[in-house]
């Protein structure tokens, strides 16, 4: 499948623009790093193997579209955001997004990424639902989400066995305005 050229994203705080293979080093690091891996449910050690797995069978198939967060203070990459599980016949997607850097965390880069990347999935991508999983003890990212526009729809009790607990995960969602 060929996908389209994904166009760059240009806001007041950051810049989304498309991953490469050249990100590979930047995301591995990232996903291992505590801080990140605490509020994934996947906690699996992470490898330059893996990345380019799923650059190869998801991203390179349109299955998932990521991005690469740039910090427009500095230009530097400070996270990565994506859609996961495209459903072209429902119009959705799973949403999902990472801080790498701590020191990008709590600028609000987050909220915005959100609010610039639902909008080009619902402009660019056509998508009409929205979706993400957070842990519910992830008070900050579900802030962010809210307002980013997503609504929270359920929380799942001890859904997932992490480090020995059970924790809570929170279904929210945004839907492409009528």
């Amino acid at each position: 499948m060929n996908t389209p050229t994904l166009p760059v994203l240009t806001g007041t705080a950051v810049t989304l623009r498309p991953i490469t293979d050249a990100d590979t080093d930047l995301i591995v690091k990232w996903r291992n790093t505590p801080s990140v891996v605490q509020n994934f449910i996947f906690r699996q050690t992470f490898t330059p193997e893996m990345h380019r797995s799923w650059l190869a069978t998801k991203v390179a198939t349109g299955q998932v579209v990521q991005y690469i967060i740039l910090d427009n203070a500095d230009g530097k990459p400070v996270g990565s955001v994506y859609y996961r599980d495209i459903d072209n016949h429902n119009r959705s997607a799973e949403y999902g997004i990472f801080i790498g850097e701590e020191s990008a965390r709590g600028k609000g880069i987050g909220t915005e990424t959100a609010r610039l990347f639902t909008q080009f999935g619902v402009d660019t991508l056509h998508l009409h639902r929205i979706s993400l999983r957070v842990l519910a003890e992830n008070a900050a990212a579900r802030r962010s989400y809210e307002k980013a526009g997503f609504v929270q729809e359920g929380v799942f009790r001890d859904m997932e066995l992490l480090d020995g607990a059970y924790r809570d995960v929170v279904f929210m969602a945004k839907l492409a305005e009528n």
